[in-house]
């Protein structure tokens, strides 16, 4: 009964580490991280992608709605996974960095610096008693004197820069695969194939434009875009036409 208690108070005491050296409320923090749908980012020299799935809980539930894609800057570029409320709260924080370094400097925050912003806020509420770590991960993608760059953040505060990531539910699937198809020379149509595919590959049920969130950081503009549902189904139209000759010709 007091190893049970003892337990508990690792639990609820962020602050606290177990034996073992773990934070479980950071460790919940990720599961809760694992239970959103499903992010995607793919970096190519041309620019960096987005693939977010937005699958909704009812047909009668606006597909716009669904916070998966955010503008951070002009530059920038976020895909989430976890709690939507937790992510807008750290959005707002990226953005309002963001606009500190045009008026401190008259420029636009570099990628990096602006992940490192982020996970230094991220890490603060890992060791403040009384609050709790946010429930979700971010990609922040975006162009950085004209090199392509893409991140990861953590419930923990830590971020890694990526090639090709997925986080979210069947993130191991969907890793695995980026890790089997992912090439160095892809252009933007091709990452956006990737990344489509890979969504595809840790999903239940066909891919539909309505159903997926897709937006680009371009390189040589250095500005983000999502596309419209007509542009998204056009990519997942051509997917399956391949797949199609590729099943006749096997048979």
């Amino acid at each position: 009964m007091q190893g049970q208690n003892q337990q508990q108070a690792y639990d609820r005491g962020i602050t606290i580490f177990s034996p073992d050296g773990r934070l479980y409320q950071v460790e919940y923090a990720r599961e809760a991280v694992k239970r959103g749908t499903a992010s995607i980012g793919v970096r190519t020299p041309e620019g960096v992608v987005l693939v977010v799935d937005k699958r909704t809980r009812s047909p009668l539930l606006e597909g716009s709605s669904v916070e998966k894609l955010h503008k951070v800057d002009d530059h920038v570029g976020a895909a989430s996974a976890g709690h939507v409320a937790d992510a807008r709260q750290l959005i707002d924080f990226a953005r309002q960095q963001s606009q500190v370094e045009r008026v401190r400097y008259d420029e636009p925050i570099g990628v990096r610096t602006l992940t490192k912003e982020v996970t230094d806020h991220i890490q603060q509420y890992t060791q403040v008693g009384g609050a709790r770590p946010f429930g979700v991960a971010l990609l922040v993608a975006g162009v950085e004197d004209g090199e392509p760059r893409l991140f990861e953040t953590d419930p923990s505060g830590t971020s890694n820069e990526w090639k090709a990531v997925a986080i979210g539910s069947n993130r191991g699937d969907i890793q695995e695969f980026l890790e089997d198809e992912y090439e160095t020379d892809l252009d933007v149509d091709g990452g956006i194939d990737l990344a489509l595919r890979a969504l595809n590959e840790g999903r239940d049920g066909a891919l539909q434009g309505e159903g997926v969130g897709v937006a680009v950081v371009d390189a040589e503009t250095g500005t983000y875009r999502e596309l419209e549902a007509e542009e998204s189904q056009s990519y997942i139209d051509d997917i399956e036409a391949v797949e199609t000759d590729d099943e006749e010709t096997e048979e």
